[in-house]
């Protein structure tokens, strides 16, 4: 008999506890988790760049890439976050033309020599146009077959002074450039 009534009161809490569903409990959603990614993933000319070195040698810190291939044309554009200038743009091309040619026929007027990349190279900066600061320009002759350029635009309202300091510092990201990873 005591059995029974152990059975039966055993039974009647396991019931009672079924009868009444509890509150549910509100649960804060998950903090995003910021994973830093590297340009390399965005493909196309993005593998020859790296947030860390160009932070390091231009001083500007970007998280944002994107590659586009067109041809034997190889392009990359990084950018911070959500802002549209500045903007650093990588641009490699293969191409069969001579030390000559690119003297006469790529360079810029009123651009200047550079040293020590490439088979040639040369650097420039323009004024601010409509919707964008100064640009500052590197262009070389890579010695693998490959024309390769640099460009920073800069945002409104930046000093073209500031563009023009600024192509030390993409001269010396250039030369970390191998172009014969594409």
């Amino acid at each position: 008999m005591r059995g029974r009534i152990v059975v039966a009161g055993l039974t009647g809490l396991l019931v009672s506890g079924c009868a009444a569903d509890a509150e549910p409990v509100a649960v804060p959603p998950p903090v995003p988790i910021a994973v830093d990614v590297a340009a390399a993933s965005s493909g196309g000319a993005c593998r020859l760049l790296d947030f860390a070195l160009i932070e390091q040698l231009v001083k500007a810190r970007f998280d944002v890439a994107a590659a586009s291939e067109r041809g034997d044309t190889h392009t990359c554009v990084v950018r911070a976050g959500d802002a549209a200038l500045p903007e650093l743009t990588l641009s490699v091309s293969e191409t069969s033309i001579d030390k000559t040619t690119f003297g006469a026929d790529v360079v810029p007027a009123k651009a200047t020599k550079v040293t020590g990349l490439g088979q040639q190279a040369y650097r420039r900066t323009t004024a601010a146009a409509s919707g964008h600061g100064p640009v500052a320009e590197v262009g070389w002759l890579a010695t693998d077959g490959r024309l390769a350029t640099l460009t920073w635009t800069g945002a409104r309202g930046t000093e073209r002074s500031a563009a023009e300091k600024l192509t030390a510092e993409l001269i010396s990201l250039a030369k970390k450039v191998d172009t014969r990873a594409l």
